[in-house]
């Protein structure tokens, strides 16, 4: 039997590797015509329903919240999440799928930059470092050394940059909300005001009378169960078994992942300077979190050193 760290691991693997997955489903579903707008209305709204399944049969304390917090809940689900999720896989029906995923992974770059412009936290030089690699790393990743893949995937790109910075707010006002409740909470009311967001400004319940194949429903529903609630439960139980930390460096397999799935199922590629500019991200990643966990793990080695020893 794997170690109790050892599952963790496998965990996060298993979410990255559906994150990515799905990427590329949500990419072949509207090759075949679905739209992003019909996908993301889809998505939000069964992810919603079997996590309140899932709560109502295990665990129906997970659904109480604070009624002077419904509308913290609306920002972070209404806006926030709906943003990230549209942007998203609008990036993704213009550019690469790898590119997309490896736009949207600057958000914690822009979260620890938010720390230094607001919060007053030292800008170190493992920040500085980081920012500095994943600019260069996103200026490669769009083709900013060629002038016409630049302006072919414009649209895309811009989705992209949006994509992060909505999901750095989404991370920032999620934060604040699991200091008062379970991560499974704050995740069920942010798909469930999505939901009310995607049947408010896009055509209610449009996917019961959209006419979709069996095969179309069907990659639907991979993208909203195994490459959404399914990943998000597994990241959950690592970071149980792991350091959130470990478990964000060894998520950055997504991007990785979504490129070799991209290549194999829809023939997509990224050209050699593409691909090194996703190497300088995912080490920008790498080395913030790096540096977090050791942060993090300072205090308690300055205390230990300084207890008593037992003689």
């Amino acid at each position: 039997m794997p170690s109790p760290p050892a599952k963790g691991y496998l965990y996060v693997v298993g979410a990255a590797v559906l994150w990515a997955s799905s990427g590329v489903a949500g990419k072949a579903l509207f090759s075949g015509g679905v739209t992003p707008f019909e996908l993301v209305q889809i998505r939000v709204t069964v992810s919603a329903v079997l996590l309140a399944v899932v709560f109502f049969l295990r665990d129906r304390s997970l659904f109480q919240i604070r009624a002077k917090d419904i509308p913290y809940f609306g920002l972070l689900g209404g806006v926030a999440m709906a943003l990230v999720q549209i942007t998203y896989f609008y990036a993704v029906s213009k550019i690469q799928v790898a590119a997309a995923i490896l736009l949207q992974y600057i958000a914690p770059i822009l979260v620890s930059f938010f720390a230094v412009c607001f919060w007053r936290e030292r800008l170190s030089p493992t920040k500085f470092l980081s920012l500095l690699f994943s600019l260069t790393g996103c200026y490669l990743v769009v083709g900013g050394y060629d002038l016409d893949l630049l302006r072919m995937n414009r649209v895309g790109i811009v989705s992209a940059l949006t994509s992060a910075v909505c999901f750095a707010a989404y991370t920032l006002l999620g934060e604040k909300g699991m200091h008062r409740y379970t991560p499974w909470t704050v995740l069920f009311y942010a798909f469930l005001f999505a939901t009310l967001s995607w049947h408010i400004f896009y055509p209610p319940f449009h996917y019961l009378r959209a006419g979709y194949t069996p095969g179309q429903w069907g990659g639907m529903l991979y993208v909203s169960v195994m490459g959404t609630v399914l990943p998000f439960a597994l990241f959950f139980m690592g970071i149980n078994l792991i350091r959130s930390t470990r478990a964000s460096i060894t998520a950055t397999l997504e991007p990785i992942s979504a490129g070799l799935f991209a290549y194999l199922f829809l023939g997509e590629g990224l050209a050699p300077f593409q691909m090194v500019g996703g190497a300088m991200v995912v080490g920008a990643i790498i080395l913030l979190q790096l540096k977090r966990e050791q942060d993090e793990l300072a205090p308690v080695l300055i205390r230990a050193r300084s207890t008593p020893r037992n003689p």
